[in-house]
């Protein structure tokens, strides 16, 4: 028997111009370990993206609204008690978030949702020292730049983090200057609708943050909509190529933080032991459905064996479980639709001859209601088979093997993404040498998926295009402005 969730959810609205409205038609939000209904969600239509991204607009523009008037550090501390808002219903916003999403509790509650606080307190640190240069060129000219807010910004976040995603693009945004209209997934909106509550509660201007709920069809509103000026996306690499298209009409910039094949190197000569709880957490962390997942197991020869033994040993202890139990460590798939798609590709793994060595299968933790796979291990796969050169997004860990350093590093970059990799080893040169030569915007030495608020986060290739947290993601939410003053 599951524990019962103990927090209220009311039927999802939307939140347009500081007020909540219910929308037109309706959508199921379910939880991913009984397979039961939640609420019901607001769809929004494209009047209702027409009218948040009017109020957006509005709120930026009006040069007697709070939002322009309001100073730097008064943005900032805005900012700073939504953070404490945060930080005081943390275990409602974990326990919400882990119903929605079928992530551990202890993850929610312990990881997501303390970065989240974390993420809103650097920016809101941030908003103070956003600033343009003077910059000397003739005697008979004065010359700087001026660092503005880009305009109204759409933000558009996938399932497998939603409110922890969410913050990574709403804090620079908010820092800069910027309103938003927010659309969280489909599948997980309970956090992201808790978290507009608090935006009022912290008393944001009307029309600065904006939350709409929807499919698709509300993303690609969003997305095509003249009176935005920015698009920031995580998600799908096919979804980000649809962004790029719909976004070229009206010229609006762009970030994408999109999937990833990340290899996960490991030389004999490693802590073997810890090298093994690096790649136990890289792959099945979150269920797998990270975007930086070390899902591709490079394993020197010589040390195959050990490393193999010890890994199925502790793989062989994990076993799914209620989400909501603190113990639990395996949580269950977002959706059964998601849960189809990891196990086609569970059986393309055995069809194209790689060894099922862990798992594999639908595991029975609540009947047959919830969505539950085992943690799985393939052995005997290289670079061509399908569970290595896709994103799978589930709990499936692909194991290679290598013989020499060229080898690994040009296998390792033999993929369409170049998103996160992590190499294993004691030897300070060689650590050096191989992340210096590894495609990817993160590169992990004797530990995996570390993550910090003021450190950068994105990829190139097919994962995508611009960065996420630190100073760098500032850059995607300002516009530079020259301002040339003659003296002669």
């Amino acid at each position: 028997m599951l524990a019962a969730s103990k927090v209220k959810i009311e039927p999802g609205r939307l939140l347009i111009d500081g007020q909540w409205v219910d929308g037109g038609k309706k959508f199921e939000t379910t939880n991913p370990a009984t397979g039961e209904v939640l609420t019901q969600i607001a769809e929004a239509s494209r009047a209702d993206v027409d009218a948040a991204v009017s109020a957006a607009r509005k709120a930026f523009e009006d040069r007697n609204g709070l939002w322009r008037k309001m100073s730097s550090s008064e943005r900032g501390r805005l900012i700073w008690k939504l953070a404490d808002l945060v930080e005081r219903n943390i275990d409602e916003l974990a326990e919400l978030e882990t119903i929605d999403n079928g992530k551990p509790i202890f993850e929610s509650r312990y990881v997501d949702m303390p970065m989240v606080v974390d993420v809103l307190r650097y920016y809101a640190g941030w908003a103070t020292k956003i600033h343009g240069e003077t910059v000397n060129t003739f005697e008979t000219a004065f010359t700087y730049t001026l660092r503005e807010p880009v305009g109204v910004v759409g933000l558009i976040v996938p399932w497998n983090f939603p409110l922890l995603l969410a913050s990574w693009k709403l804090g620079p945004a908010l820092a800069c200057g910027n309103t938003v209209v927010l659309k969280p997934a489909e599948q997980t909106p309970l956090t992201t609708l808790r978290f507009g509550e608090l935006t009022v509660e912290a008393g944001f201007p009307a029309g600065v943050v904006n939350v709409l709920t929807g499919g698709p069809e509300a993303g690609k509103a969003i997305v095509a909509h003249p009176g935005i000026d920015k698009i920031a996306f995580t998600g799908s690499t096919s979804v980000g190529k649809e962004i790029m298209r719909g976004a070229s009409d009206t010229l609006k910039r762009i970030t994408l933080e999109l999937g990833g094949k990340s290899p996960n190197i490991v030389f004999a000569d490693s802590d073997i032991d810890g090298a093994v709880k690096g790649a136990i957490n890289g792959i099945f962390y979150g269920k797998g459905e990270v975007c930086n997942a070390g899902s591709r197991l490079f394993l020197e020869s010589k040390s195959k064996d050990e490393f193999t033994e010890k890994l199925l040993g502790r793989v062989s202890k994990m076993r799914p479980g209620d989400p909501l139990d603190p113990k639990t460590r395996l949580g269950a798939i977002v959706s059964q639709e998601q849960m189809q798609t990891v196990l086609g590709y569970i059986e393309a793994g055995k069809s194209e001859g790689a060894k099922l060595m862990a798992g594999g299968k639908r595991v029975a933790v609540n009947g047959d209601k919830g969505f539950f796979l085992e943690p799985t291990v393939f052995g005997d796969v290289n670079n061509d088979m399908k569970i290595a050169r896709e994103e799978i997004f589930g709990p499936v860990l692909s194991v290679l093997t290598f013989d020499d350093i060229d080898e690994v590093i040009e296998r390792a970059n033999s993929n369409p993404y170049g998103l996160a990799a992590a190499v294993w080893t004691r030897d300070v040169k060689k650590v050096h040498m191989v992340s210096r030569r590894l495609k990817a915007g993160t590169v992990w030495i004797n530990t995996y998926g570390l993550m910090d608020a003021s450190l950068p986060f994105g990829g190139s290739k097919s994962s995508g295009f611009g960065r996420e947290l630190g100073a760098n993601a500032l850059e995607h939410y300002t516009e530079v402005k020259t301002v040339w003053l003659n003296m002669g």
